[in-house]
């Protein structure tokens, strides 16, 4: 069970002040300011120099896993994990990204894996470049994409783009030595004025909390999960830009403070504590007891979009939206877990589902052990 498993060895008296997690690795970001990745090494994503497995077998954790090199005298600030690569922001504001590149998701012009071979990190990992006098303040990583909000809040997306996801207008990708460098990449028109605050990505979709606290999603528009009441992809230069999308409706007077996208489903966390998720619903992972999609249809969102259930008198502090299921952390520390429970993902110590029918939210849904 969840309850009685071990605490994951990061090394002798190493905590976690962050962790992020991909299709089949975890990384954290420690109490020293280093990174650690382990699980599945395909394409480099764990960052150790060659493709092995970590955390499979004995004496590969705690000390015995080395940190990441990310150069002489560097340490990170913010780690971002996508579907098989890996970014960490650095303390002098560099982005230095490894791990599989098939797109130009690493941002370095090239679509060269990193980290899966010797002599690929460290000083010999390339900081990503970004337009002149530009450096970064956060990252997110898609499955195959990736953002990071800039020095001067303006927003610059890379790697795959078959869906408008880079919101450039285009699906052409960025950073691939065959599209546009991302230092040559303008920055994405939010709209007149708008700037950001905070970054999301999904799959193949992103979205921002902007300066005034609304939400802007653009992409793939499939199952709703861009929040505009239809199925329009945004972004992709075949209708709506990201300019010209109108601002997801989160209910009178409502405001976003947190966001965080899953693979086909986006959910925020709003000025009041509560939490509120559209795009598919497939296995409930939005919380409102169905397996329907919602935002994909017009009088779907705003007031008549319900907050999440999570029990009598609790309140929101974070959300993560996983491929299958959803996370939040509760006013009271404690952690609930709806969607699918296969593999044990919920940790409910058993692959029932919660949220796809009537009376399994709420009070009824169990705190992780």
């Amino acid at each position: 069970s969840v309850a009685s498993s071990a605490a994951i060895g990061l090394g002798l008296r190493r905590t976690a002040r962050a962790i992020a997690a991909g299709s089949a690795h975890t990384c954290a970001l420690l109490d020293d300011e280093t990174v650690k990745c382990w699980g599945n090494g395909l394409f480099g994503r764990l960052g150790t120099g060659s493709t092995s497995n970590i955390g499979d077998a004995a004496n590969e954790m705690a000390d015995f896993l080395l940190p990441v090199d990310l150069g002489s005298g560097r340490t990170a600030s913010q780690i971002a994990v996508g579907g098989a690569h890996s970014c960490a922001l650095l303390d002098n504001f560099d982005v230095k990204c490894w791990g599989k590149n098939d797109v130009g998701q690493l941002g370095y012009g090239d679509t060269s894996n990193r980290g899966d071979a010797a002599n690929e990190m460290g000083s010999n990992l390339p900081a990503v470049q970004f337009p002149a006098g530009r450096t970064a303040r956060n990252i997110v990583a898609g499955a195959n994409h990736t953002c990071a909000l800039l020095d001067d809040a303006s927003v610059i997306c890379w790697g795959a783009n078959d869906y408008g996801q880079l919101g450039q207008d285009s699906t052409t990708s960025i950073g691939d030595g065959v599209g546009a460098s991302v230092a040559s990449t303008p920055s994405i028109n939010l709209g007149t004025g708008r700037t950001a605050l905070a970054l999301a990505a999904g799959d193949a979709h992103t979205c921002a909390i902007l300066d005034n606290y609304t939400v802007k999603c653009w992409g793939d528009g499939s199952q709703g999960r861009l929040g505009l009441g239809s199925t329009d992809f945004v972004g992709d230069g075949s209708a709506l830009s990201v300019a010209d999308a109108p601002s997801v409706d989160l209910g009178a007077g409502r405001t976003a403070i947190a966001i965080s996208a899953g693979s086909s489903h986006t959910c925020v966390v709003l000025d009041n504590a509560t939490t509120k998720c559209w795009g598919e619903g497939t296995d409930g992972r939005l919380g409102y007891g169905s397996q329907n999609s919602l935002g994909d249809s017009p009088g779907e969102m705003g007031d008549a979009l319900q907050a999440v259930s999570l029990g009598a008198g609790r309140t929101v502090l974070a959300i993560s939206a996983g491929t299958l299921h959803t996370c939040a952390v509760l006013d009271n520390a404690t952690l609930k877990c709806w969607g699918s429970g296969a593999s044990g993902r919920r940790g409910s110590d058993s692959t029932a589902s919660a949220g796809r029918t009537a009376g399994t939210m709420g009070d009824s849904l169990a705190v992780v052990a």
